[in-house]
């Protein structure tokens, strides 16, 4: 009875330990086959038949060859592996194994084989199998990417170059060699800033200090000092290279030569000025012939001995009055062109100014019968400035939507404070300004009865004045129903 009983428990054991086995293989994340000295399958878990779509009965007991495809078996020589674990008593480190079942997509698997020792020997072999598909397409992706990424840097026409936090220099791309005329080899571990113009150094150095610890890109231009000792003009981006933290180990920047473009700039410049040398000329001459026509043909009269005394006085009066009209052209002209020179600034409350300015025209608010609005703030608004110019600016701004609203309307004039600037508005509800001629109302003898009569230098003027006192002028309107000036002037520091 006790051998018995001891038999049965042993038997009892063996079947336990059995159980046990195959529950810990169904837990483990890899495909594993157990397989005997005849190459047949002895046990399988769960991974493996749902990984390859099989049931224990097509699967135990059969010979390995037949559970993969003839073409994985050659392939890998998977079957020979398994016969020299079993002879050598050594692992087989493994490879990958493209596998694909039928009805299951293609999967990539890196297997291993391992000896299985009972009592000395080698009783079986075990043969793992991890599904890294996903890895595998992901390296695949990533090195997908990484060469886009480098085609990029080798391909493009700008100057592309990484450092790191301290500014040296970590990459060059070849369009960098070729602008520099200095090789990879030559500037890594330098410091960036060095091969920047001396006076620029300074600058440099700084933004790329301070990029550790900012995440905004940084625009700036500053020179950049070639191997043969060239000055290029050059427009870069820097921007914070970020690792998988999100901390800033290192700085990416991207610039443009524009050089060419800066020669470009200036030929467009020039013809520019020459253009509107053209204009300007015709205008004189167009404002001056007027008044000369007049004084010729008044002064062709007074050579008539017959004429009556009081048409001699006539023509008298017309040749001064033409006089004064080309002078006071030659008057304006020279204002346009040298503002600076009447210029002395000082500090004066700006609302006295555009109250004085606002007394000089209230006749004519009040004749051409327009509804006016001031809209001042109570404290005095301090500006560094000449009066007599600004004076003249707002004039000549009110003088302007008067004469835009010859059938009356509203006048607002409106001035606050916005940071360290002061605003103010001129609007009218006049005829507007067409979108054609919007952009030229600023320049030199352009004129029209939109915006004005006389000789087409009165805008021009009061542009330059703004410019003086390191201002901006902007304008909008909608033609047949408004037209807005915004001046913006700086408040002292």
């Amino acid at each position: 009875m006790g051998s018995s009983q001891k038999k049965d428990t042993g038997s009892n054991g063996s079947g336990w330990h059995e159980k046990m086995n195959a529950m810990l293989l169904d837990t483990m994340p890899s495909s594993v086959l157990i397989i005997d000295k005849n190459l047949c399958i002895v046990l399988a878990n769960r991974n493996f038949l749902e990984k390859m779509r099989r049931s224990i009965s097509d699967t135990v007991g059969y010979p390995l060859q037949k559970i993969f495809p003839d073409i994985i078996v050659e392939k890998t020589d998977i079957i020979n592996q398994v016969r020299r674990a079993f002879r050598s008593n050594c692992p087989f480190k493994g490879q990958r194994i493209i596998f694909r079942s039928p009805g299951i997509s293609t999967r990539t698997y890196y297997y291993r084989i391992t000896p299985v020792h009972w009592q000395e020997s080698v009783k079986n072999v075990m043969l793992l199998m991890d599904d890294v598909t996903k890895q595998v397409n992901l390296s695949e992706e990533i090195q997908r990417v990484q060469r886009h990424l480098a085609s990029i840097f080798e391909s493009a026409s700008d100057i592309i170059l990484s450092t790191d936090t301290d500014g040296k220099i970590l990459s060059w791309n070849p369009a960098a060699e070729r602008i520099s005329g200095y090789s990879f080899a030559e500037v890594e571990g330098r410091n960036f800033y060095r091969f920047c113009k001396a006076d620029n150094r300074e600058m440099v150095k700084g933004i790329l200090g301070e990029m550790s610890g900012r995440r905004e890109t940084v625009i700036g231009k500053w020179n950049l000092v070639t191997k043969n000792g060239a000055n290029l003009h050059v427009s870069w981006v820097c921007s914070p290279m970020k690792h998988s933290h999100s901390e800033i180990d290192g700085i990416v920047l991207v610039g443009r030569d524009y050089t060419e473009h800066r020669k470009m700039e200036a030929q467009l410049l020039q013809s520019q000025k020459f253009a509107a040398l053209g204009v300007m000329a015709g205008g004189i001459a167009h404002e001056i012939r007027n008044p000369l026509a007049v004084c010729s043909s008044a002064a062709q009269f007074l050579q008539d001995k017959e004429i009556s005394a009081d048409f001699r006085i006539e023509c008298a009066r017309k040749i001064h009055k033409g006089i004064k009209r080309a002078g006071k052209v030659i008057e304006n002209l020279l204002e346009f062109s040298r503002p600076a020179e009447k210029s002395v600034k000082e500090l004066i409350n700006l609302l006295d100014v555009i109250k004085e300015s606002i007394a000089l025209i209230s006749n004519e608010i009040k004749l051409q019968k327009i509804s006016f609005n001031p809209e001042l703030p109570a404290k005095p608004v301090m500006i560094q400035g000449s009066a007599g110019q600004l004076q003249q600016l707002f004039v000549n701004l009110l003088l302007n939507a008067i004469k835009a609203m010859a059938d009356g309307g509203t006048l607002t004039v409106s001035v606050w404070t916005k940071g360290r600037e002061v605003l103010i508005r001129v609007a009218d509800t006049g005829q507007g300004i067409s979108k054609e001629n919007i952009d030229k109302i600023f320049d030199p003898f352009f004129t029209t009865s939109l915006v004005g009569t006389g000789i087409g230098l009165g805008l021009s003027i009061c542009f330059s004045i703004i410019e003086q006192h390191s201002g901006t002028i902007e304008v909008a309107s909608h033609q047949g129903r408004d037209t807005i000036f915004t001046i913006t002037l700086p408040l002292p520091q």
